[in-house]
């Protein structure tokens, strides 16, 4: 039995027959103190104090938290922190003066794990992961000879991200030295933009971005940094932090790239460039929006290939795929693909747009704004500006003899009854919706002014998605439930089903995730539901007629795949709730 559980029963704050009863369970020896707070017998509050008090008392080092997923280190330093009466502090929700590490040698503070953040005359501020290391507080302090430490609390982990992030400041510090002397060498604004080390610093930026799988790349201003992040799988991450006077060439130089008036910073601005970042060549669509300090910029990557990309490879599963392409087979009809935002909706479009196109067919989109750009397929631009909106060019495309259209979103009642009527007399139409699941669409459409006859004569498939991340292969391992999860899915997975996790590593930054997947859903409007349909019948009426056609819902889908060691019970569960 583990070490604290073991404690907690010697000093009676808990009963071992407790212990005995989720053991008779099956419950794993090491989640037995999971468990044990789950169920009540103890609170977590109450095991942070015990553990915080040993740690005091010298009994544990803070190290031993490490060997419970379950236990928040930030928790337990919070709680610390407020018995020491010292400061904890979120690395992340402050604006740190990057100077003060670029005095001391980065070796130093990453062999004591430990980061300086802010100082004033007197005193200068240190995070520790662990306050009640001397040895690491007398060292940091002669790196500091004229000042007072003041010490603070932080999470080992977010210690070791910022270390990390200075390691990669420092790689291109050669870079942004060249860049300043180069800016303070040249007077005229026009000559800084043409500047090459600018251009060199691009490149490094968003090769980096790319090799690490960022879909976007934000660059923002702060008061005292600029911050580039990237979005990968999802989530952002911290990629580079410059100092601030290398923001406004940077920004100038990317509105350039972008034929966006540099001399604009009070109204949002997008474009486009194209660039080759290795082999490969690459379209970034940015946008840029005014902020506090500056303007936040953000890049969307858009790989050519990724256009191409055939739904089986997006994750689709076989089951899935064969009952959209029954819906892409209908000579007319409406197909929606619906989600909320980011979760795969146009990469699938692309991929039914692949499976439509041929030279027998004339295949028309609208889009706002056109992502990839397609053979055989012409693509029309939303304008706003113009007033081309997607109702004005829906109105002209079904004068343009088209067999299929693909709609970029409906987002309003005109441009829904047009798809509609353009679905009703011959045209295949498809597009997307934003709605929780494949039924709701039809609900929404009908709150959105169509009447329920319509929408049957008109219905072909709905999907419903959501993309989930995928484990690491590099450190999948085996994933030991909660039994309130277990209990939770015990009815839609086989007994004795071997779920996984990825336990995080160099090769996934940490995430114990790498890259992403499509769930769905797919609706087939058959006879009967389209009578269903037609009469206005609830939800439950059409989802209980779906069930025996053999609808699978999201939820079942995500449980597979998680069967299936793809992705884990505890993504499935954040994004397909059943």
């Amino acid at each position: 039995m583990d070490r604290i559980t073991t404690d907690l029963i010697n000093n009676g704050s808990i009963m071992k027959g407790q212990v005995d009863r989720l053991l008779a369970k099956g419950i794993s020896e090491n989640l037995i103190l999971r468990d044990i707070t789950l169920s009540g017998f103890m609170t977590m509050d109450r095991l942070v104090r015990f553990i915080v008090q040993q740690v005091r008392d010298g009994v544990y080092n803070l190290s031993i938290i490490d060997n419970y997923d379950y236990i928040q280190e930030r928790v337990v330093l919070e709680k610390l922190a407020q018995e020491l009466n010292i400061m904890f502090v979120d690395l992340d929700s402050i604006d740190m003066n990057y100077n003060l590490t670029s005095l001391v040698p980065l070796a130093q503070l990453q062999k004591h794990n430990t980061i300086p953040i802010s100082q004033d005359d007197m005193s200068i501020t240190v995070a520790f992961n662990d306050p009640l290391n001397i040895d690491a507080q007398e060292a940091v302090q002669r790196l500091f000879p004229r000042k007072i430490l003041k010490i603070a609390l932080a999470t080992k982990k977010q210690i070791e991200i910022y270390l990390y992030k200075i390691e990669l400041k420092d790689s291109v510090k050669g870079l942004v030295g060249k860049i300043r002397d180069e800016l303070n060498s040249i007077s005229s604004v026009e000559e800084q933009q043409e500047a090459s080390s600018i251009l060199l610093l691009i490149d490094v930026v968003l090769k980096t971005c790319i090799n690490g799988r960022a879909s976007d790349i934000h660059i923002e201003p702060t008061e005292k940094n600029c911050v580039v992040r990237g979005r990968i799988d999802g989530k952002l991450t911290e990629m580079f932090i410059f100092e601030k006077d290398i923001y406004p060439p940077l920004a100038s130089r990317l509105k350039l790239l972008a034929n966006l008036d540099i001399a604009e910073k009070r109204k949002p601005q997008d474009g486009r460039f194209s660039t080759a970042v290795g082999n490969r060549e690459f379209d970034f669509r940015i946008s840029t929006l005014p902020i506090l300090y500056g303007e936040s910029i953000v890049m969307r990557v858009l790989d050519k290939q990724k256009a191409l990309v055939r739904l089986e490879d997006a994750g689709m599963d076989s089951v899935s795929y064969h009952k959209l392409l029954k819906g892409l087979e209908s000579p007319y009809g409406i197909i929606l693909v619906t989600g909320p935002t980011g979760s795969g909706k146009t990469t699938t479009l692309y991929g039914a747009l692949n499976e439509l196109r041929n030279i027998e067919d004339k295949v028309i989109t609208v889009e706002d704004p056109v992502e990839y750009r397609m053979n055989l397929i012409q693509q029309v631009q939303v304008n706003a500006k113009v007033g081309l909106s997607f109702a004005d060019a829906l109105r002209s495309i079904l004068r343009q003899d088209p067999d299929k259209i693909m709609i970029g979103e409906i987002r309003d009642q005109e441009t829904l009854e047009i798809a509609i009527k353009a679905a009703l007399t011959g045209h295949m139409v498809i597009s997307t919706l934003h709605t929780n699941d494949s039924i709701s669409a039809i609900p929404r459409m009908a709150d959105m002014g169509i009447e329920h006859y319509l929408i049957s004569g008109a219905l072909v498939a709905i999907q419903a998605q959501r993309l989930v991340r995928k484990i690491c292969v590099h450190c999948k391992v085996e994933d030991e439930l909660s039994s309130s999860v277990l209990e939770e899915i015990q009815d839609a997975v086989p007994e004795g089903t071997v779920f996984y996790k990825g336990k995080g590593c160099k090769e996934c930054g940490g995430s114990g995730y790498m890259g992403r997947e499509m769930i769905c859903e797919v609706l087939n409007v058959s006879q009967e539901l389209s009578s269903l349909i037609a009469k206005g019948a609830g939800k439950e009426e059409i989802l209980t007629q779906a069930k025996k056609e053999g609808f699978i819902p999201i939820y079942h889908n995500g449980l597979q795949k998680a069967i299936d060691g793809i992705t884990s019970i505890e993504e499935v569960l954040k994004v397909a709730k059943g």
